[in-house]
């Protein structure tokens, strides 16, 4: 009989450094016991930092040349057609599938890129994207509980235009019913579950400047943290409670947040330094990319060379791909604000990816020093501007915590988050599954 059970709480964009000053600030009293008795880690995210990459990178153990998941959006084989990829999209084996293969069961409750959500051992509701609750969930029976409770998907962030009041008691009112279905299935049977707050990122994006002493939601952005703290303590308790410590305990983010000094156009570069045109402007979508362009970004900072045979109106050769690729990575290196470097560092795609997706990759992939918001709008005329959000992600800030101090003291200093899904198949004994990953703790 399995007796070992993994509870994952995941809290969207929750920052290494905000959680620390949260918890030295008595703010969080149940995470700073859960940290005392375990470990608390920086982790490393993905490249480009984003949750539909990053949270699919968690579920599956896989880079996204394996798993197929580059960014938000992505771009039709043969085609500038824009498309949004789904749980339909992902091309390896999720922990859920994994564990059902074993006669384990899992919960899933608000994991982003799980829309729509499809048959398991278990229970599912999807997160962002999730477009129709009926489609988000599996079985009906879950459907039907959380249509009774008014069960919000997600926030509507469209109140940010009315006011941010308007917006942050949305977050709120989002946050209470997340937190009312995650305890009500936290009392099934389940072998792992894995409950997500992504209010969190809604909070960080719109409100991040909040954080900072002084600013007319200062208090309300910690007591904010206050309630995901005790919805901590809750569900720890829970579950000790019940499975005492045949249960491990994860809290872990998909990246980490900072203040937004600049948001940055990438196609706005390519265009002013000669790589792009189009044939209208502003354009409607990059359908409307002239045949002699050379390159173009998608979001957050994924460069694609216009290359023959992947593109119909590309036209760069296989001869010609590295050195534009060096050239590229000059420019982009070179780029400046206020005399500050723009851009930390450019990866070619073989640096960071590798399995069967890899054809689909960017060619190259940006990553921005602290501050600068890479963006892939085609329709901004300057390289440089400020929009509504003021917090931006990160990739070297996000969150890892294990509450178990004999096995945390294996886990190094920095995590990475590819590592995550063979360490949850390890607490629950599953050891012969090859992953990109490899397992943090030896048990």
């Amino acid at each position: 009989m399995r007796t070992r059970k993994v509870l994952v709480a995941g809290i969207d964009g929750a920052a290494f450094g905000l959680v620390s000053t949260l918890i030295a600030k008595d703010v969080m009293p149940n995470l700073a016991q859960i940290v005392a008795e375990g470990c608390f880690r920086r982790m490393n995210s993905t490249i480009p930092e984003v949750s539909s990459t990053a949270w699919t990178t968690f579920m599956t153990g896989a880079n996204p040349g394996r798993h197929g998941i580059f960014g938000f959006m992505d771009i039709e084989r043969n085609s500038y057609r824009i498309y949004f990829p789904n749980s339909d999209s992902i091309r390896s084996e999720t922990l859920w599938d994994i564990l059902g293969k074993h006669d384990m069961k899992s919960i899933v409750i608000n994991l982003p890129s799980t829309y729509p959500a499809r048959k398991l051992n278990g229970i599912l509701t999807a997160g962002f994207v999730a477009i129709d609750l009926r489609k988000a969930t599996y079985p009906e029976s879950a459907y039907e509980y959380l249509e009774k409770i008014n069960y919000r998907m997600d926030v509507d962030t469209a109140k940010a235009a009315e006011s941010l009041r308007s917006l942050f008691d949305d977050i709120i009112f989002t946050l209470e019913k997340r937190i009312e279905a995650i305890l009500h299935f936290l009392d099934y049977d389940w072998d792992l579950f894995i409950g997500t707050i992504t209010e969190t990122d809604r909070l960080h994006h719109f409100m991040w400047s909040a954080f900072h002493e002084g600013n007319e939601f200062h208090q309300d952005f910690l007591d904010f943290y206050s309630r995901i703290d005790k919805f901590l303590g809750e569900i720890y308790r829970r579950t000790k409670k019940k499975f005492g410590d045949s249960v491990d305990f994860l809290i872990v983010s998909d990246h980490g947040f900072t203040d937004i000094k600049q948001e940055v156009y990438v196609n706005s570069f390519l265009r002013e330094k000669g790589y792009l045109t189009f044939n209208n402007f502003p354009p409607r979508s990059l359908e409307e990319i002239e045949p002699g362009s050379r390159v173009f970004a998608l979001d957050p900072s994924r460069i694609y060379i216009n290359s023959a045979g992947r593109f119909p109106r590309g036209h760069v050769n296989k001869v010609d791909y590295n050195e534009l690729r060096k050239e590229l990575k000059e420019k982009f290196l070179s780029l400046e604000h206020d005399a500050e470097k723009v851009i930390n560092k450019v990866f070619f795609k073989e640096e960071l990816y590798s399995g069967p997706c890899f054809d689909d990759a960017p060619d190259l992939v940006l990553l921005a020093n602290q501050g600068y918001d890479l963006k892939g709008a085609i329709n901004k005329e300057g390289i440089f501007g400020k929009g509504i959000f003021t917090g931006a992600h990160t990739r070297e800030d996000a969150v890892f915590i294990l509450h178990n101090m004999n096995m945390s003291k294996s886990v190094p200093e920095v995590v990475d988050i590819v590592d995550i899904a063979p360490t949850i198949l390890n607490l629950l004994g599953i050891r012969d599954v090859e992953l990109d990953g490899k397992a943090l703790i030896n048990k």
